[in-house]
């Protein structure tokens, strides 16, 4: 296994540091604190091809492999956690999962819009009583003579607020399937969500469904299989999303940390030249480099469309977003008062990390699925 960059992914890279350092990083603690990303960024994150950028050149995405499209994720997160969120949503787990189960005629209808980020996508799974518990969902679907008509109530729904199209994952007659919801179809209704902890710039909403009708044309994946075609793919595409943006907060808060103990002075000397200080620094960069490794194989097995990338991506999520969070929570202890502050980017740094634990499947979820894998077979995580 040959896990070191591409001359064109490490060219990639590079063009992906340059846009977060011009037109992203200056700007994140503002969307912070506004609550929303502008539509100036959304519109150069599709000009650029960040909206599709796994997508085939054929309906104008720019055609990445998975290792390059970590390395986005990776850049994109270590600048602003909210627009990486807008990144795996749309891209990660709307169009590369209707890339694989759409029919001909939504993918020639969605994907050109998704590439180019004409249009917004929004996964709608998550409800007030099921957040995991993926079986529990209570959205119903009823097939009528032309179509189908939903009900229910979708929750913490990232982009919400602005997505154009939604997909819906409803119980029914034959069991759990996913839809395919334009957002100006009569019953749906919108309600934005405010107050949460991190990524407060990805526009949450609470998507509610009132006997909003849709064309059968519109059903997602075969009927009664919305668990083990949508659901888990779309979820697989996401945490990989996810590790590589913890990968991202991570990195960043490691070298604003060095970069403040080579400056910063405690009793008579530089904080870099306390041997705690450099516990902390050492053990960082440790896990950060553990992190990015465990990124970089399931990308890698990923692009090989390995069927052991689905549980090195599980493993790289886990580890990644709670690296995050404890590097982060180093990070602000680092700082000291200043971290708390919201002057600098540790304190949202520390919110956002949090999130990630959480998000695709929280590290709960992802301790059963590594450990029943490993269970049935070791060599397949090893």
């Amino acid at each position: 296994m040959n896990l070191a960059l591409t001359d064109t992914q490490q060219a990639l890279r590079e063009e992906f540091r340059s846009f977060v350092q011009t037109d992203l990083l200056p700007y994140a603690n503002d969307y912070d604190k506004q609550g929303f990303i502008p539509m100036e960024l959304i519109q150069k994150l599709g000009a650029r091809g960040y909206l599709g950028a796994t997508l085939p050149e054929a309906y104008g995405g720019r055609n990445m492999d998975q290792v390059s499209y970590g390395l986005l994720n990776e850049e994109i997160g270590y600048a602003c956690s909210s627009t990486r969120s807008l990144i795996t949503v749309h891209s990660s787990l709307t169009a590369e999962t209707l890339l694989r189960w759409g029919t001909r005629e939504q993918k020639d209808k969605w994907l050109p819009l998704l590439a180019t980020g004409t249009s917004l996508a929004a996964f709608g799974l998550s409800e007030p009583d099921a957040g995991s518990d993926t079986a529990g969902i209570k959205t119903t679907y009823q097939a009528t003579a032309d179509g189908y008509t939903l009900n229910g109530v979708k929750k913490w729904i990232t982009f919400a607020q602005t997505a154009h199209l939604f997909v819906i994952v409803a119980q029914g007659e034959q069991g759990i399937t996913a839809f395919l919801v334009e957002r100006d179809t009569p019953g749906l209704t919108v309600k934005p969500l405010e107050g949460i902890l991190g990524t407060r710039a990805s526009m949450l909403g609470e998507i509610h469904l009132d006997n909003c009708h849709i064309p059968a044309e519109n059903l997602f994946g075969r009927k009664g299989w919305g668990l083990q075609q949508i659901v888990n793919t779309a979820l697989d595409n996401g945490r990989y999303s996810v590790a590589c943006g913890s990968l991202g907060i991570a990195r960043a808060c490691l070298e604003d940390s060095i970069r403040y103990a080579k400056n910063r002075r405690s009793f008579g000397q530089l904080l870099k030249d306390h041997q705690l200080i450099k516990q902390k620094i050492a053990n960082m960069v440790t896990e950060v480099k553990a992190a990015s490794l465990l990124c970089r194989n399931a990308g890698y097995l990923r692009d090989k469309k390995d069927p052991d990338s689905i549980i090195q991506t599980s493993l790289a999520k886990y580890h990644a977003s709670r690296m995050a969070n404890n590097i982060a929570a180093e990070a602000v202890q680092l700082h000291g008062a200043l971290g708390c502050h919201d002057s600098i980017s540790i304190q949202r740094y520390f919110r956002d990390a949090k999130v990630m634990e959480i998000i695709e499947g929280s590290s709960e979820i992802q301790q059963i699925l590594i450990a029943d894998h490993s269970i049935a077979g070791l060599s397949t995580i090893l």
